[in-house]
C-alpha cells in the first residue's frame, strides 16, 4: 500500500486518534501538520473535490469560526469554502487523509478504515 498524506493537527484528539489506528494497521503515512505548511489553493482544491462531503463540511464551525463573525450560509461552495481556508486554515476539519483517489475526514477518528478496505 501507498504511504497516505494525512492533514493533521497534533492538538486535535480526533486527528491524533486516526494516526494511533493507521500506527495499529501498520500503514504508511506522511503528516501534513497543516497549521505549520498551510495548504495552497491547488492542495485545498484537491481536498474539497476529493473527500466524501459536501464542501461546507471542510469547514470547522467552532469558536474560532465564531469570533471571526462568520456565517455557514456563505461557505456552501467550494471556491467560497477554499478562500476562507486560504485566509483561515485553522478552520479546516481534520485531520482529512487520502488513499489515491479517495479521502476521508476521519470524525470519528475510525472513518479513516474506510480507506483501508
Amino acid at each position: 500500500m501507498e504511504r497516505l498524506p494525512v492533514y493533521h493537527n497534533p492538538s486535535c484528539s480526533k486527528s491524533r486518534g486516526a494516526l494511533e489506528i493507521l500506527a495499529d494497521e501498520g500503514v504508511d503515512h506522511d503528516v501534513v501538520e497543516y497549521l505549520r505548511v498551510p495548504p495552497d489553493r491547488a492542495a485545498l482544491q484537491r481536498i474539497v473535490d476529493t473527500v466524501d462531503v459536501p464542501p461546507a463540511e471542510l469547514v470547522r464551525q467552532d469558536r474560532r469560526f465564531d469570533e471571526l463573525g462568520l456565517s455557514a450560509s456563505d461557505y456552501t461552495t467550494s471556491d467560497a469554502v477554499i478562500e476562507l481556508l486560504l485566509e483561515h486554515p485553522e478552520l479546516m476539519q481534520r485531520p482529512v487523509i487520502f488513499r489515491g483517489e479517495r479521502a476521508v475526514i476521519a470524525r470519528p477518528s475510525e472513518k479513516v478504515l474506510e480507506l483501508l478496505d
